[in-house]
């Protein structure tokens, strides 16, 4: 097998013309008809990611995030981009990056699975792209759906620290006495507090809300931000998953890095 094959199929998942105009997902390093030992996925490639590979033996990584957003003018081996980029091509490893195309899909998607993680009924796309003409795939941000039984608010936020293993979680005034409608988004996602109030979501679960948007909430909605890595984790499973399910020969590892940069006192 080679590396175009497993291109080919991620982006028959998730086209790479769904992704985000500030986004730079799909192959990042490596030759297309290079052919494949092992797969190794992970949510970001770092130095230490590469490594593991290494010691793995993959030459494909396959990562959420992009290890390079802008372009590269010169090579620093002493900034962590460079570094993990320079190992890469010493060592004959692609990177493949499925990011916000791999957001912005139903099937398969990163809130769609977020929100079936908390085991959410009904879901649908929290907000949808004007144009979903693309193969007649929905298109959109984040998503939304129903708890089984409406649910003590404290005792829902109890539960999602439990589920995702948080440390703690950055939450606006607990506005809502019980909680129905649960709105998700990987990763950063305080541009559809909005939508989530617009939709009747009780509550918005997301990461990266800065200061003054906790603010949007306007007495409408509870936001809770839990972690980018923590609300994005579950990504390297969903990208094992949707590789393992199609190539049943081929070796698909994990990641045993955490790369998560935030540490909790």
């Amino acid at each position: 097998m080679k590396v175009f094959e497993i291109v080919s199929y991620l982006q028959s998942i998730a086209p790479e013309s769904f992704q985000e105009s500030y986004d730079n997902a799909g192959l990042i390093v490596g030759n297309l008809q290079t052919e494949v030992t092992k797969v190794l996925v992970s949510l970001d490639t770092t130095e230490k990611v590469v490594e593991d590979a290494i010691e793995k033996g993959c030459n494909v990584i396959i990562s959420h995030h992009p290890i390079i957003f802008k372009g590269i003018k010169k090579f620093d081996a002493q900034y962590y981009v460079d570094k993990a980029i320079i190992k890469a091509i010493k060592n004959d490893i692609a990177i493949y990056a499925i990011h916000t195309n791999l957001d912005n899909v139903y099937t398969h998607g990163v809130s769609t699975a977020l929100a079936e993680i908390l085991q959410l009924k009904d879901i649908e796309i929290l907000s949808p792209h004007e144009s979903t003409i693309f193969e007649q795939k929905p298109v959109g941000a984040g998503a939304i759906g129903y708890l089984a039984e409406p649910t003590d608010s404290l005792v829902f936020l109890k539960e999602l620290k439990s589920i995702f293993q948080l440390q703690c979680i950055k939450h606006t005034s607990i506005i809502k006495s019980l909680i129905k409608k649960v709105a998700v988004c990987g990763g950063s996602g305080s541009f559809l507090i909005s939508d989530a109030i617009a939709a009747g979501a009780d509550i918005l679960i997301t990461a990266d809300i800065k200061y003054h948007e906790f603010f949007d909430a306007n007495g409408q909605i509870i936001l809770a931000d839990i972690g980018h890595y923590e609300s994005e984790k579950h990504v390297i499973q969903l990208i094992k998953n949707i590789l393992s399910n199609h190539f049943q020969d081929l070796h698909i590892l994990s990641t045993e890095v955490i790369t998560n940069p935030v540490s909790y006192f």
